[in-house]
């Protein structure tokens, strides 16, 4: 497929794995760069993160790493450095979520990278960050989400704190990773200069508390645990019905009269308890006992109607089969179908809608080092070399040949 996207012609080194690394190159993927996912000869970590496997492959690994490249090469022999020096040579973009000081020990950390390419944006993500007393911590989507304080918000009073369902620290680093590494570009353009980015899981995530980590300043007490309820707003939370569960945003004081009079009952809109925002938030139990009520007698289905109509932020809470099927995720295009070498695969659309430059699934998630020699023969090597790196274990050998030879 031709690529229109906004950063066709930029060139991103991929050294991640795992989750927010390649969620940060698959955005500059979809956003038209050239991503060449540089892999151990083993491949990727969650390449073995399965089952549930889609045509043979691990469905975590096809979740984070379509329009990008694989080159799979042993970085601990001469002939694999020498392979990095040439990719660093010609990329515009460096990304690596090692643990702090290993690209060095590999001698190519930003120095090495920048005297190379003194163009390179060099996006080292890390758990912590690259200064701290905790630099040196291994980093995890819990561990990073318990440290900054967002578990502790996320739950119910009385009971554990509860993790989202997916690892949305390593996300929200990954795509804080990708707006750094756009600014950097623009930066380049201005002034010819490359970058290093020091991009921490930590400071990614703390910095999302927002209103939260504010109320605590302003208050000096900690946030409550609130489940699916806001800390500034009610009615905003979920409400079981009779046969499922509503989420209901009421946020507005016009919004609350038209709430009041879908659910039928006027007197809570005058009741001195409930009048305002401020009083419904101190009164939120009494509040949410009256709601609890009246939902309790009706049908999903049909309140939701009713909300809808009245111009009330509603939805019955969707499964993902709910969601995946959904009339309006079609006509988004946002669940594509893919062809690639190992079969025909669903993966999720991109969310870049642009008149001129829109964001596009190019490229399957490809198999590990399925473009090695592609990419090898694109930097100068020839075809006597590369299969000397093959025969001594620099490289694999060409995945692509051997799945036409199978097939």
């Amino acid at each position: 497929m031709q690529n229109s996207g906004p950063l066709n012609g930029i060139k991103v080194l991929d050294l991640t794995q795992a989750m927010a690394g390649p969620m940060a190159s698959m955005t500059l993927g979809d956003l038209g760069a050239d991503v060449i996912k540089l892999e151990p000869l083993s491949g990727d970590q969650t390449r073995n993160w399965a089952p549930p496997y889609m045509e043979g492959m691990s469905s975590y690994f096809l979740s984070a790493n379509r329009n990008k490249r694989s080159i799979s090469v042993n970085l601990k022999t001469k002939a694999g450095m020498e392979i990095l020096k040439k990719l660093v040579s010609a990329s515009d973009i460096l990304i690596e979520n090692f643990r702090p000081g290993t690209m060095a020990k590999f001698g190519m950390g930003y120095e090495s990278a920048s005297q190379i390419n003194k163009g390179i944006i060099y996006c080292s993500l890390s758990g912590y960050g690259q200064t701290g007393q905790n630099r040196d911590w291994p980093g995890y989507d819990l561990t990073v989400l318990a440290y900054s304080g967002l578990l502790s918000l996320n739950g119910e009073e009385g009971r554990s704190p509860i993790k989202f369902g997916v690892p949305i620290a390593d996300i929200t680093a990954g795509l804080f990773s990708a707006i750094s590494i756009l600014a950097a570009l623009h930066h380049r353009d201005e002034t010819g200069k490359g970058q290093f980015i020091d991009m921490s899981m930590l400071d990614a995530n703390f910095s999302i508390l927002t209103h939260q980590a504010l109320s605590y300043l302003s208050t000096g007490n900690n946030p409550r645990l609130l489940g699916s309820a806001h800390a500034s707003i009610a009615p905003y939370q979920v409400f079981k019905t009779s046969d499922g569960f509503i989420a209901v945003a009421v946020g507005s004081e016009k919004l609350w009269q038209s709430f009041c009079s879908v659910i039928e009952r006027e007197d809570m809109a005058s009741d001195p308890r409930f009048r305002s925002n401020s009083e419904r938030v101190q009164n939120r139990s009494e509040l949410v006992d009256e709601i609890n009520r009246e939902f309790a007698l009706v049908r999903t289905g049909d309140i939701f109607r009713k909300l809808l109509e009245a111009g009330i932020p509603a939805s019955p809470i969707n499964r993902v089969e709910d969601a995946v099927n959904s009339e309006q995720i079609k006509e988004r295009d946002m669940v594509r179908q893919v062809q690639a070498p190992y079969g025909d695969i669903k993966l999720l659309g991109t969310p870049f809608r642009m008149t001129q430059t829109p964001g596009d699934v190019r490229l399957h998630p490809p198999m590990l080092g399925e473009h090695t020699h592609e990419i090898l023969e694109s930097l100068g090597f020839g075809k006597e070399e590369i299969e000397r790196m093959a025969s001594e274990g620099t490289i694999n050998r060409d995945v692509s040949t051997d799945r036409k030879n199978s097939d």
